[in-house]
């Protein structure tokens, strides 16, 4: 690969940090670009040069003048952005740069799912029914999957059973695909019910060889979005590996495809059969998975064939080893419909053990904003059996010690463990059928040890901070004195929980410690046995637990047995009474409003979408809860709005009995 020295990265977070270490193990030097969102990120500061890009990452010929100012001999466009765009990909081999990349020209041909479906179909390879006349379903029946012919991601998609919805379900889902693809062509598929989503990763070369890794099952999935992946699949054999290897293949090599890429198929789980779905031309998002079952470093494969070189190596060549399950980590909110979370990461500590892989775009202090994914990271457990994997991942997510935003940490674990995931029965409806936890429950002792352990932390931080006699223990009184009081807030799923907690020192250095949390009143012996600003070792009723802690203002982070609890310092005089009136709905996340469909006096159903909102790029429906009357409305279409902004009043219908 001696022909490429300087590699210039055109994308951004965790998936800039992961070319870069494949780059640097190969002796390149990396260029990043980045945009204002992005100053301050980790992937900007790790390049050994980076260059801003005044119009973002989506500004194709900025980023070409930015390779060739940085000089760069090739361009790696990760995934999403500019990866599957083919004008890109030509001008940068008009540059005379390098492309990390199939031909424009097949990437031209798989961008559009109508031509793919159509190469596939040639290729021999099984399709769906289905109709580019979205507003004529024909022979493809219901229920159907109202797709966008330049998406992907989930994006310009809805899932339709009743024909009654189709109109309204292909102009939201045209409104998506211009916004997120700048393209609104649209076709309609058959969907089946329970099937899974398998992806063979095919490696192609400059020369005509063209090999497969096996598969991946990406079956778990919200807002048809991938959320756990993992190889192999529990549904394949190795004569359906083998049969659907040789498919994806023989595709591959009809359309002259090199380079990493990825064959989509939906695997019919009642009878086997397979069915093309479409050809991503990029490094996907779960591709380490592939790695760690095959030992092969896609990435660095990309850039071997970039260079010129053959892959060396041919189908009999691939061999698998152990289990390997991806999750990625999200800042969204899983108990309020997955909807996305902003913030800032006031901690973000993986664990040393046990031992997976995280590829991650985000440190402690990172920002998480509306600008792009809310993708955090993604976490993969490879091990030698398919059990072992899902529980080292569940664990290490579990410890991963973050705080400051909602994300789907516990979720993810929950479905990790679940039976159904155990037992391999992970067809797409996965989510509605198994139903893991969306969020932690917290009962009250947890909050009573949470507030109590989280009262001694803050008395510890006082007493380090003390200008005089400092050597004296930690909460030491010569005479007897009142139990020091503060008054906390645990933050649950259902909300805060208060709680008072009362402490009053021992001679020995101990604390007798009384939480009271409504009705319930706990008191119990406590011990520090060993504090720093970052951590506390705490003993409370003989229950010992090494917390890791994060401050944010009010707010301390506590992460330890298995999840992280947020306490609240409460102020001592409260506010006046008062505040917004009841009966107003407001903006579940920030974001631009598309549609008001309600003006003041109108009187709704329960179900009816009264407010369509976008963040994201993508559409989410602010609903009616019961009968009612819509009493003032506060938006407009094109306003912006943040998380928490009123955006009508309404007015419940009355029951019979008042």
């Amino acid at each position: 690969m001696s022909a490429i020295g300087t590699l210039l990265v055109a994308n951004r977070g965790e998936i800039a940090r992961r070319v870069f270490r494949t780059a640097r193990a190969i002796g390149m030097r990396c260029v990043a670009v980045f945009s204002d969102a992005d100053s301050d990120a980790p992937f900007v500061t790790e390049a050994d040069v980076a260059l801003r890009l005044p119009a973002g990452y989506l500004d194709a010929e900025a980023v070409v003048a930015a390779a060739v100012a940085a000089g760069a001999d090739a361009v790696h466009p990760g995934y999403g952005f500019l990866a599957e765009n083919s004008g890109f990909a030509r001008a940068v081999v008009a540059a005379g740069l390098a492309w990390v990349g199939p031909a424009p020209e097949a990437i031209e041909t798989m961008g559009d799912k109508l031509a793919a479906k159509a190469a596939a179909e040639a290729a021999g390879v099984p399709t769906l029914p289905s109709s580019e006349d979205p507003a004529e379903p024909g022979d493809v029946g219901f229920p159907l999957m109202v797709k966008a012919a330049a998406g992907g991601g989930g994006k310009g998609m809805r899932l339709v059973s009743d024909p009654a919805d189709l109109p309204e379900a292909v102009a939201a889902a045209r409104r998506e695909a211009l916004g997120g693809f700048g393209d609104d062509t649209l076709f309609l598929e058959r969907y089946l019910r329970r099937c899974r989503h398998i992806e063979v990763q095919v490696l192609g070369d400059t020369h005509g060889n063209v090999v497969h890794l096996g598969e991946r099952e990406c079956s778990i999935q919200r807002r048809h979005q991938k959320i756990i992946e993992e190889s192999p699949s529990t549904a394949v054999d190795d004569a359906l590996r083998s049969t659907m290897g040789d498919a994806a293949v023989r595709l591959a090599k009809a359309i002259g495809y090199c380079s990493a890429g990825t064959v989509e198929l939906l695997l019919d789980d009642d009878t086997g059969e397979f069915f093309f779905l479409e050809v991503n031309t990029r490094l996907q998002v779960e591709h380490p998975v592939t790695e760690e079952v095959t030992g092969i470093d896609l990435v660095r494969e990309q850039l071997r064939v970039a260079a010129g070189e053959p892959l060396g190596y041919g189908q009999a060549d691939i061999a698998y080893g152990g289990h390997a399950i991806e999750a990625r980590l999200y800042a969204e909110d899983p108990a309020a419909g997955f909807l996305p979370a902003v913030g800032t990461l006031a901690a973000f500590a993986p664990p040393a053990d046990p031992a997976v892989r995280w590829d991650s775009g985000v440190e402690a202090g990172s920002e998480v904003g509306l600008d792009f994914d809310p993708m955090l990271a993604k976490v993969i457990a490879h091990a030698p059996t398919r059990a072992e994997a899902a529980g080292r991942l569940a664990l290490a997510l579990e410890r991963l010690h973050i705080a400051g935003v909602t994300t789907n940490r516990h979720f993810l674990a929950s479905a990790l463990r679940s039976e159904a995931f155990l037992a391999g029965d992970t067809t797409t409806d996965f989510i509605e059928r198994a139903d893991p936890s969306r969020a932690p429950a917290v009962p009250v002792a947890d909050c009573q040890r949470a507030a109590s352990a989280a009262a001694l932390w803050l008395q510890a931080v006082e007493r380090s901070e003390a200008r005089t006699l400092g050597w004296i223990p930690s909460g030491w009184r010569h005479g007897r004195l009142p139990p020091e009081r503060v008054e906390l807030a645990v933050e649950t799923a259902a909300g805060p929980v208060e709680v008072v907690v009362s402490y009053r020192p021992q001679r020995d250095g101990t604390f007798v410690v009384r939480a009271e949390c409504g009705d319930s009143a706990t008191e119990a012996p406590a011990r520090i046995a060993a504090w720093s600003p970052e951590t506390l070792d705490f003993e409370w009723s003989g229950r010992r637990i090494g917390y890791a802690v994060a401050v944010d203002g009010d707010r301390v982070h506590l992460t330890g047995d298995s999840e992280t609890v947020t306490v609240t310092v409460l102020p001592r005089f409260g506010a006046p009474e008062g505040g917004p009136a009841t009966g107003g709905f407001a903006a579940p996340m920030p974001g631009v409003i598309v549609e008001v469909r309600v003006q003041a006096g109108d009187q709704v159903t329960a179900g009816s979408t009264l407010v369509v909102m976008e963040g994201m790029k993508m559409e989410h429906h602010v609903s009616a809860p019961c009968d009612g009357t819509v009493t003032e409305v506060l938006v407009a279409a094109g306003d912006q709005v943040d998380n928490g902004t009123p955006l009508l009043v309404f007015d419940a219908a009355r029951t019979p009995d008042g």
